[in-house]
């Protein structure tokens, strides 16, 4: 037998019939679906210590258990002291088991171990079915050995949905048990 994300059985045996009645779709392809998941991480200590892009990028690669690419910068900005192609952050993208796997483990392991955790705020919707979410500290992740950590970093987490509109991409993410703030509307 394949093995399954259990969010991914989650979406085919509940989630979307869900949809698919409250939104009265027609055809299952019509239904919003997370297509990837990406991890932006900014290290701008990055400029004076490569030691610290380097360190980001395993933490991440850690977190989600896929290679951490490093973003480098596009353009000179003298304001802050970066040259053109600096290694200035990193990020994943994640699609298909691993998305599952870490949508998994971020809404049963990681965000309850936010200190004073009162859900994730709904105002991160782009118009066009996308969520962004920030996290403050890479700590919350089990993964992540706290004697290792050099310096707390925050990163943000994008889901990539199918959805046409904000409500639609809500409604998913909501069925898929992100803890929002107004549950009730």
């Amino acid at each position: 037998m394949e093995y399954k994300p259990r969010l991914q059985e989650k979406y085919n045996k509940e989630i979307l019939p869900a949809l698919m009645k409250k939104f009265e779709f027609k055809n299952v392809m019509q239904a919003p679906k997370v297509v990837k998941i990406t991890i932006n991480q900014g290290v701008g200590e990055g400029i004076t210590d490569k030691k610290m892009v380097d360190n980001a990028a395993k933490e991440l690669t850690q977190i989600t258990g896929q290679h951490a690419v490093i973003t480098k910068s596009k353009k000179d900005i003298s304001n802050f002291k970066v040259r053109k192609g600096m290694p200035i952050g990193v990020r994943v993208t994640m699609r298909r088991e691993k998305m599952y796997e870490f949508l998994d483990r971020l809404i049963s392991v990681a965000m309850p171990r936010i200190k004073d955790f009162q859900g994730i705020n709904d105002k991160g919707f782009d118009g066009r079915g996308n969520y962004t979410v920030g996290i403050e500290e890479q700590i919350i992740f089990p993964e992540i050995s706290l004697e290792a950590v050099q310096k707390l970093k925050g990163m943000s987490i994008t889901f990539v949905t199918s959805a046409q509109n904000d409500e639609e991409a809500y409604e998913l993410l909501k069925l898929f048990g992100l803890p929002f703030k107004n549950m009730n509307a």
